[in-house]
């Protein structure tokens, strides 16, 4: 038997790579499927309040983008009566664009002196230039992620229209089909599908690139290694697991996760077509899609209604989301804002980013302009200078940081259903 196992670990075949590897050792000791333990949702406040935070701050940063492409560089109240629901808002947008003055600046229309208008203050400009700064600075940290979005799909192809809800979540600049992507015609090339639909398609990239967040995150140990930790029944890849008080003690939770760690990783970036659709070993690979795919967003995390205009391309079955739930140490899925946002556990700690990129901090710059605005409404649009706005020390006044808790509410908020693989799954939210 040890005999066997080295003779498939011999680098003698070009085409074998450690996941394959591992695949003919997974399907060569067979296994009994993985028992699944169903759990409840429970309420996580710090990430709902970073949810609730940055759905005002995207709307008044995707309002900001719109005043700036308006060839008037105004906005008038009836151009945005019906951009509520876009805007994801549970306000009125006039109502919303009046709770903010630092930002936007109320003036009546020249001819129509009841038509309320909004042009963007010294402030908003200041911080708009800040962003296109950011996005000259670090234009090749955003084409490496547009790049690897469109690897992980199956055709390498996604429509534009698919990417624009994304621009927020990627980083991509505003108007990015004309003024990036032309740019990098080795890359990237808009092409039209059967359909006429305007696509992206990646063309090429460096191979470094096919390599995952979760890899980048481990070092990769050699082939003697892969053995030893397969003969112990581990991998060397294992998500990273942040379970909801009460959660990560139980005996079946603990050993489900590592019966599902024990499986081979399968890499976002490889053909998935020879995996069977109901195993155990395509959730897994479902798993790290949806992980790689959160972990290429700036704020971590996204709308479930994205993930799902992507489903096909990315491979995923038809009720993929139940996944955010059967995994809770690894996804959160929120109900804020009258809507379902997926975040990565891994990517906050008590309510913040662990590895913030330089465009979310500016961001927070926008929102503290903000909070500052609604504070302040009565002195309007002269309460911030420059200066200030260039400072870097304005934690200290965004608010009290949120504590790390888990609501669990009723006492059976957290508990366990054993259910074998051939049960039916309780019904999708899609």
């Amino acid at each position: 038997m040890k005999a066997f196992i080295f003779s498939l670990l011999k680098p003698q075949t070009p085409s074998s790579s450690p996941t394959n590897l591992l695949l003919l050792l997974h399907r060569h000791h067979q296994r009994r499927g993985i028992t699944k333990v169903r759990l409840k949702w429970v309420k996580n406040r710090s990430i709902d309040h970073v949810i609730e935070t940055e759905t005002d701050l995207k709307a008044a940063c995707l309002l900001k983008d719109a005043i700036k492409r308006s060839p008037t560089g105004f906005l008038t109240a009836k151009s945005f009566a019906d951009w509520q629901k876009l805007l994801g808002l549970t306000v009125p947008v006039l109502r919303f664009l009046r709770r903010y003055p630092t930002l936007f600046q109320e003036f009546p229309h020249a001819r129509y002196a009841n038509l309320p208008c909004f042009k963007l203050t010294d402030t908003a400009l200041l911080l708009d230039s800040q962003e296109q700064s950011i996005h000259k600075t670090h234009e090749s940290d955003t084409v490496e992620r547009l790049c690897r979005v469109l690897m992980m799909t199956k055709s390498k192809t996604l429509p534009l229209q698919s990417l624009y809800p994304l621009k927020w979540d990627l980083g991509l600049p505003d108007g990015f089909e004309k003024v990036l992507v032309p740019k990098y015609p080795d890359c990237f090339r808009i092409v039209k599908a059967s359909n006429g639909v305007g696509c992206l398609k990646a063309i090429q990239w460096p191979k470094e690139y096919a390599v995952s967040e979760l890899q980048r995150s481990r070092e990769v140990g050699d082939l003697g290694d892969e053995y030893r930790q397969f003969k112990r029944g581990q991998t060397l890849l294992a998500f990273p697991m942040n379970f909801p008080r009460g959660y990560g003690g139980q005996k079946k939770v603990r050993a489900w996760m590592e019966e599902f760690q024990k499986l081979p990783y399968i890499s976002p970036y490889e053909d998935s077509r020879h995996i069977d659709p109901k195993s155990d070993l395509m959730e897994k690979r479902v798993v790290g899609v949806l992980h790689e795919f959160l972990s290429l967003t700036l704020h971590k995390k996204t709308k479930r209604n994205y993930l799902r205009s992507l489903r096909e391309e990315l491979n995923l079955p038809h009720k993929f989301t139940r996944i955010f739930t059967r995994y809770p140490g690894i996804f959160y899925l929120s109900l804020k804002c009258k809507t379902t946002t997926v975040s990565l556990r891994e990517g906050y700690h008590r309510g913040k980013l662990v590895n913030p990129h330089p465009l979310t901090s500016l961001r927070e710059k926008f929102y503290y302009v903000m909070r500052t605005g609604l504070l302040y409404r009565g002195k309007g649009v002269n309460m911030l200078s420059p200066e200030e706005i260039l400072l870097n020390s304005m934690e200290s006044e965004s608010g009290q940081e949120e504590s790390e808790e888990e609501e669990t509410g009723t006492g059976d908020e957290c508990h366990e259903d054993e259910v074998s693989n051939s049960d039916s799954e309780a019904s999708d939210e899609d």
